[in-house]
């Protein structure tokens, strides 16, 4: 395995990325196989586990916790996970606010069984909150000691950008990563959000880089989608194969897998490796549900891609295009609340 330096803070992280996930109620329910595959991975080189306070409602964070609970697992792992997703009822139960991360982070140590958190990730922008309230906050934790550094995930390119100028402007610490979603089917990040982090000197944890399952081999042209079971019951309307979008996404895994097959490795391995090759990306999240998921995605590590094979995906999914909408759980407030894009009726005209 390979390591590379994370966004300017001198930590060294594995190329590979555990995420977490799938580990408790919406994937793996048993915490002891789910240890055994977080083992799995560090003896592998893996060094890297990214996690997130919503996933499973906290449940993934203690498996993880449970994993780490040995003090020479703990000092060897660069340990990240995340704050923003409501973890209960109530208007002050999540965003991005001073007084729900003071809270949440303290949650978060509790479940994970730690002193300190390596990587403290905002999960989304909150366009409720000022981000210097939120830069603020952290850069307290990291003053207090209960965080080492901290980033943000699925943030649009001018999201970043502002963040930075305001901690500039303020004197405040800044964002070290972002993470965000990449892979064969979508690579939309690659027209501004990547070239933005470089340009800060962020490292890029990329997240879903087998595009939700499509690239996993699972889901096939032709082939019937069972979309009661698994994540197709939770998205059907990204599974479905009558619907346009997702039979365009079909027809670009058909032309990717002849190419994976071509130079004689799986489409796994081809999406895994094709997402490591971008210059920003410092780490790749995996997120294996079981011990044989796994060991099948681990070996995409040796696969280093040539400029032919580049040459022949851009091709296939044109740089900086996207097949899908990737990110489910967020859209920005100005597409989703028409009342932010529309004056009311008495300016509306011209004269």
């Amino acid at each position: 395995m390979r390591y590379r330096v994370l966004g300017g803070t001198g930590i060294e992280v594995s190329t590979y990325c555990l995420g977490t996930m799938m580990f408790g109620a919406v994937g793996n329910p048993d915490h002891d196989d789910s240890v055994r595959v977080i083992h799995a991975a560090l003896d592998h080189g893996v060094n890297f586990v990214d996690t997130a306070d919503m996933y499973s409602a906290g449940e993934s964070e203690e498996i993880v916790g449970k994993a780490l609970r040995e003090p020479r697992r703990r000092d060897g792992v660069v340990l990240a996970t995340k704050v923003h997703f409501p973890m209960g009822e109530g208007p002050n139960r999540g965003g991005n606010s001073r007084r729900w991360i003071t809270r949440a982070v303290e949650d978060s140590l509790k479940r994970l069984g730690t002193d300190w958190i390596d990587l403290y990730q905002v999960h989304r922008p909150d366009h409720r909150t000022d981000i210097e309230e939120t830069l603020s906050v952290l850069g307290d934790l990291v003053a207090q000691g209960k965080i080492r550094a901290f980033g943000c995930s699925t943030f649009p390119a001018e999201e970043i950008v502002e963040a930075h100028a305001v901690a500039e402007r303020r004197g405040l610490r800044r964002f070290r990563t972002e993470q965000p979603p990449y892979s064969l089917l979508a690579r939309g990040v690659e027209a501004s959000v990547l070239p933005v982090a470089q340009r800060y000197g962020m490292g890029v944890l990329s997240w879903s880089p087998l595009a939700s399952g499509f690239l996993s081999g699972k889901y096939r042209k032709g082939r019937p989608v069972d979309l009661t079971s698994g994540r197709p019951a939770l998205t059907p309307h990204r599974f479905d194969p009558t619907i346009p979008g997702n039979a365009a996404k079909l027809d670009a895994v058909e032309r990717l897998v002849t190419l994976a097959e071509e130079i004689g490795y799986s489409l796994p391995e081809l999406a895994l490796a094709f997402a490591a090759a971008h210059p920003a990306v410092t780490s790749v999240i995996i997120g294996p549900r079981t011990r044989e998921q796994l060991d099948g995605l681990l070996k995409a590590a040796t696969l280093a891609l040539d400029d032919d094979v580049l040459d022949r995906i851009d091709e296939i999914v044109p740089p900086g295009t996207n097949l899908y909408h990737p990110d489910g759980a967020w859209r920005p407030p100005y597409l989703t609340d028409a009342t932010l894009r529309r004056r009311p009726v008495g300016d509306r005209a011209a004269g």
